[in-house]
């Protein structure tokens, strides 16, 4: 693990007691929306607390996983809770363990702004799932607008410092980069939150 990975897995460990009352980008019926696309066996790319969990459709077989130990455990006491039956994985976004083309679906929610290489877990994301598969990304990125974006390049090195997320991503251009193929990008809110659906 290098440093960068390693002082991300210790932020999100920190933040991991009271995440829950800071993520509140994503309301309830947007996850919902999102994740009515999802089918088949499931990758969820950064689990955290495990807030999408409870709005997966039946039939989809769930796997989760995250690099921080602190989030999942708060992730595993929400499946227990739910009664939810979900492979719930310590794991490196960067460097997943799973063969190619295990999954039907591969999901991530606002997950792109903290891996330390986004364009190498970007990369993961696509040789784990299937040819024919779905790629969906919930994802907060550097506003369009010049003086906005501005201040997100200004703020980012203290919000990777206290919370962890970089603010400033282009996570639409990172996708392209790692080479997966988008059908759509959908704006979210203010331009800052896109829903980009892609394959392989």
């Amino acid at each position: 693990m290098d440093r960068e990975t390693f002082l991300t897995r210790k932020r999100y460990n920190r933040t991991s007691i009271f995440y829950d009352v800071m993520d509140q980008m994503i309301k309830s019926d947007l996850r919902r929306n999102v994740l009515s696309q999802a089918t088949g066996e499931v990758l969820e790319v950064g689990v955290g607390t495990g807030k999408n969990l409870e709005f997966y459709p039946h039939g989809c077989q769930l796997t989760g996983i995250d690099l921080s130990p602190g989030m999942l455990d708060k992730a595993r006491a929400k499946a227990n809770k739910l009664k939810l039956t979900v492979d719930l994985l310590e794991m490196d976004a960067q460097n997943m363990i799973f063969p190619d083309h295990r999954f039907d679906t591969v999901v991530a929610t606002c997950v792109f702004c903290s891996v330390p290489d986004p364009i190498k877990g970007l990369k993961e994301v696509k040789r784990v799932c299937k040819p024919n598969g779905k790629i969906i990304l919930l994802e907060h990125v550097r506003s369009d607008n010049p003086l906005l974006g501005k201040i997100m390049d200004i703020l980012d090195p203290f919000t990777v410092r206290m919370m962890g997320p970089h603010i400033n991503r282009k996570t639409v251009e990172n996708v392209e980069r790692a080479g997966i193929h988008i059908n759509s990008v959908q704006n979210q809110g203010m331009n800052i939150l896109k829903l980009i659906i892609a394959e392989p």
